[in-house]
């Protein structure tokens, strides 16, 4: 099965780092982000990734042209003008890169990448959040109800305490917050039957509003609840916390071994 990433938005709300480079080649631990994502589905089984690019979309080619480089020993004979790799280790990866269009909104990447899937059902994520979501289970939940779209939804959590006020601004109660207050969101790590291509018209399409909105609307749209850790990387503050993760040698999605 394949898995389609997300990988060609403009990452405006991290400019810091988005300027020179796609959000999804941000590194954490020195490696991109997407790695991270591609390593976690591949320890589930899942080799083949179809990544939508967009923006600086040569980056990323760059990045997997030159993967030995970054994985392995290298001796240049700059006299005979050689390149011998050592230690060639690389993943089992098959990885299709494709150009989805600099200002394509979502639900266009996703239709574009129609041609590379074929009729068969496929997982979908964004480029830039990990998680410890079983995907086992995610995959059997999904062939379990035969709806078209199954995706992963995770409790964002509150960022503050919570009151109770009554009409005349009287505050009846006050108290911390707790993990069940925040809104539930959809977290990506998604899967989807071939039939979702029928939802998605044009590069216009954002696959979270009209296509979503359909699927819900006519019940073809199923929840797969994840109270584990989950974290997107969409600010600087958040990066930060995912490379602290990291360097703790206790990050919570790196469930492979070195």
């Amino acid at each position: 099965m394949k898995v389609v990433i997300l990988a060609g938005g403009l990452g405006t709300r991290i400019s810091e780092e988005s300027h020179l480079k796609p959000k999804p080649m941000i590194e954490v631990g020195g490696r991109p982000i997407m790695w991270h994502i591609m390593k976690y589905y591949s320890e589930y089984g899942f080799h083949d990734f179809v990544i939508c690019l967009g923006y600086k979309q040569y980056v990323v080619k760059e990045f997997f042209a030159d993967y030995f480089l970054h994985t392995s020993d290298v001796t240049f004979d700059l006299a005979h003008n050689k390149m011998e790799v050592h230690n060639n280790y690389s993943e089992p990866w098959k990885v299709t890169l494709v150009d989805t269009g600099l200002n394509t909104m979502t639900g266009g990447r996703v239709k574009r990448i129609q041609p590379y899937i074929g009729d068969e059902p496929f997982m979908l994520t964004y480029g830039d959040g990990v998680s410890t979501v079983d995907l086992d289970k995610l995959v059997k939940f999904h062939q379990s109800h035969g709806k078209i779209a199954t995706i992963t939804t995770v409790n964002i959590g509150q960022m503050k305490g919570v009151l109770d006020i009554a009409p005349d601004n009287t505050i009846l109660s006050f108290r911390e917050k707790q993990d069940d207050d925040g809104a539930l969101i959809n977290g990506g790590f998604m899967m989807l039957n071939p039939q979702i291509f029928g939802y998605l018209e044009n590069d216009a399409t954002v696959f979270e509003k009209e296509p979503m909105q359909r699927l819900a609307a006519e019940g073809e749209l199923k929840s797969f609840y994840h109270s584990g850790f989950w974290q997107c990387m969409d600010t600087q503050r958040e990066m930060n916390k995912l490379e602290t993760l990291w360097q703790s040698g206790n990050a919570p999605w790196k469930i492979w071994k070195d």
